[in-house]
């Protein structure tokens, strides 16, 4: 692996331990940092698309109702990047308070904004079949 995708590979990773940890502390703010303004959701069903009130209005609910037991990420592939954005697919899982469970394959994109912070631009929810062929399921 190049320098440069070790990089990239790291700074996706410390990303996504950053999501992790702010869901597990429950830090609306922190969490919020980690989300770009110009953010877009797809791939939910019933919704074309998702911008960044709607996402950070359903985080706060979530936060503030300990909605949220556990994320985790699992099956990481880097799949492009440049010196300021990074595309990579990864494996979900949500664990609601209820014990219900959410798991998906996504694909992500973060941008190095201007103030030097990483955050998540673009995330598409995958469809099943290709998340199995990316072999990003655990099972």
């Amino acid at each position: 692996m190049s320098e440069n995708k070790s990089k990239a590979t790291q700074i996706a990773k410390n990303w996504l331990s950053n999501v992790i940890r702010t869901v597990e502390d429950k830090n609306i703010n922190a969490h919020l940092n980690l989300i770009s303004k110009k953010v877009n959701l797809t791939g939910v069903p019933g919704f074309e698309s998702i911008g960044y009130d709607d996402w950070a209005n359903q985080c706060k609910h979530e936060f503030e109702n300990n909605l949220i037991k556990k994320i985790s990420y699992t099956g990481f592939k880097l799949r492009a990047n440049t010196d300021n954005s990074i595309m990579f697919k990864t494996y979900e899982t949500v664990e609601a308070a209820d014990n219900t469970v959410t798991a998906q394959g996504i694909e992500v994109i973060i941008e190095k904004e201007e103030d030097g912070q990483w955050r998540v631009i673009q995330e598409r929810i995958m469809p099943e079949d290709e998340t199995r062929h990316d072999q990003l399921l655990n099972s």
